[in-house]
């Protein structure tokens, strides 16, 4: 091993990593990001114009696939 390379693993195990969501809390934020997910997509469906396509359905997406990681990580799927 380079002297650097070991010098920064060294360093590494004195800061553990910390999340920026707790383990505790992943899923509440899943179930949010999805349901808030769902309701933009309905309102998407609703009324479907280029004009609503950033308003609705890009953060529809975000929402559903930040929320499926979320959940994912929640139940124990890690990805």
């Amino acid at each position: 091993m380079d002297s650097s390379l070991q010098e920064i693993w060294q360093t590494a195990s004195g800061s553990p990593f910390l999340p920026t969501v707790g383990k505790g809390s992943q899923f509440l934020v899943g179930f949010t990001l999805l349901l808030f997910g769902l309701a933009l997509t309905g309102a998407f469906a609703l009324n479907r114009s280029i004009v609503s396509l950033p308003i609705y359905g890009i953060p529809a997406s975000l929402a559903v696939a930040f929320g499926t990681v979320y959940m994912f990580c929640a139940v124990g799927v890690y990805i």
